[in-house]
């Protein structure tokens, strides 16, 4: 992207009427942003990468608070993301401050001749479109051009600044906050309460499901990165949450902000760091020391019986492990290309994984971008380790359909579950809980869209299976009954 003007001005395409509009009170027109620079996002929510650039947007907004307007226009990939109240939820759960437009049809996409997520096209104050890029890492030469226009038309005298009206405040009144993932010890539920930036602690009455009482909150609820005590740590969106299979009172968390593993103690009342600088990093290919490593997006966690803790790591797609004596990380499977592809576990190529569980021997994960359930063989290393698929069929195959494997189709899943023979799937763009039999290679549904709003995650507890339910900011509960699957949802004392 240029850090001038171009001298061949091209007007940028003005935005249709009749779409929806959201963050703001009112639909917005390139016309009536002159004096303003315009930075379009080209995004869609599903996306590990539009995620990643949400940080330099915000640092932009603050940094050019009166003359920069950033409009984010929605592009979506899966069906699901198209819906405008699915998008609201999204911009709630991301914290985005600035306008968004549903642009469910690719009307705004096509004028611009937008092709990957996240693209991002700069607009003059005078309405002339001043240079395109996509991906991530490109604060820098955004922050380059923006600060080129604004100092050349303030001296022309067509910057006209002023501070737009703040989006609606986020309704904070449940107790959760886009709740992510889950896990059961005992009694004990452990809840990752992304939106807030904190876990929850349950004390969980296995005999009324429906019901439990907070115990403990950990966290002080603002996103950071600090470790210490239970009331002084922080989290950033964090995810994946297991407890220690040989010691419940120890719990490792995938701090997928901030690109982090830590450490929960509930005797001590501790929270630390075991792994990542912090820095979000790409791929990993060779082993490095757990507390040097650049970590990218940890989403979820599990421990195995090889003694190894693996990492589903959603921004390089790839899933890692961490050696807890040799404190070291190796790579296990993923070439860093977004893609579905089987083989040994160095040419295999996954799309975002976001869920893990096993069967004792196997790792079964769920690829949220190809919709896909997939099986790890782990072996030493990545060409010793072995990947293939079960269900999916590519980056743009999705949709909503039970059947043999062949047949059946997902549409973005985020958890998965390995219990006694089949594999329970949280299919989060559906809203249903989804049951995997390996051996009869067929999918049914458990839940039939009703009641879930984008699950993340699903976990067995004693007669009952608790469930992320993540837009609507509780836990819900799955019965089996005579009359077949029953959803409820658990009341969380305080």
């Amino acid at each position: 992207m240029p850090s001038s003007p171009l001298t061949s001005r091209v007007r940028a395409p003005e935005f249709p009427a009749g779409m929806d509009w959201m963050n703001t009170d009112r639909p917005l027109s390139l016309a009536g942003l002159r004096g303003k620079v315009v930075l379009l996002d080209f995004w869609t929510f599903c996306c590990i990468n539009c995620m990643h650039v949400l940080p330099d947007l915000a640092y932009l907004e603050e940094k050019y608070p009166d003359s920069l307007t950033v409009i984010g226009v929605h592009s979506a990939k899966f069906s699901n993301e198209g819906e405008s109240v699915q998008i609201q939820k999204a911009i709630e759960r991301y914290a985005i401050r600035h306008p968004v437009i549903n642009d469910r049809e690719f009307d705004v996409w096509n004028a611009y001749g937008a092709h990957a997520w996240p693209t991002f096209a700069l607009i003059d104050p005078e309405g002339y479109l001043v240079g395109m890029t996509s991906g991530e890492g490109k604060r820098a030469v955004l922050d380059q051009a923006i600060d080129s226009l604004v100092t050349h038309h303030r001296s022309k005298g067509t910057l006209s600044p002023f501070l737009p009206p703040p989006p609606p405040s986020p309704d904070r009144s449940s107790l959760l906050r886009f709740p992510a993932k889950i896990d059961i010890s005992g009694k004990k539920v452990l809840v990752s309460d992304s939106g807030n930036h904190r876990l929850l602690l349950l004390d969980w009455e296995e005999h009324s499901p429906e019901k439990a009482a907070l115990r403990e909150i950990i966290g002080q609820g603002t996103p950071g990165s600090a470790d210490g005590s239970f009331d002084q740590a922080q989290f950033r969106d964090p995810q994946g949450i297991r407890f220690c299979p040989d010691d419940p009172d120890i719990a490792i968390v995938a701090d997928t902000g901030n690109h982090l593993l830590r450490r929960v103690d509930f005797r001590r009342r501790s929270v630390t760091t075991i792994a990542g600088t912090g820095v979000q990093g790409w791929a990993i290919f060779e082993p490095v020391p757990a507390m040097s490593a650049v970590l990218n997006s940890p989403w979820d966690i599990l421990f195995h019986r090889d003694g190894m803790l693996y990492v589903a790591q959603a921004g390089p797609h790839q899933i890692i492990r961490l050696d807890p004596e040799r404190q070291e990380i190796f790579p296990v499977a993923g070439s860093a290309r977004e893609d579905l592809v089987d083989g040994t576990g160095d040419q295999a190529s996954l799309a975002q994984p976001s869920g893990l569980t096993s069967d004792g021997t196997r790792i079964y994960f769920v690829d949220s971008e190809t919709s896909s359930v997939r099986v790890l063989h782990p072996g030493v290393s990545p060409r010793q380790s072995r990947v293939e698929t079960l269900v999916g069929r590519g980056l743009f195959e999705f949709g909503n359909r039970d059947g043999s494997f062949q047949e059946a189709r997902l549409q973005h899943p985020l958890g998965i579950l390995w219990d006694d023979g089949l594999l329970l799937v949280a299919d989060t763009y559906n809203h249903r809980i989804r049951a995997l039999d390996p051996d009869a290679r067929v999918v049914l549904s458990l839940t039939e869209g009703k009641g879930l709003d984008e699950p993340s995650d699903i976990k067995k507890g004693s007669g009952a299976y608790l469930i992320t339910n993540t837009n609507a900011h509780e836990i819900a509960v799955l019965l089996s009954t005579s009359e077949g699957p029953v959803l409820g949802k658990v009341d969380i004392s305080t």
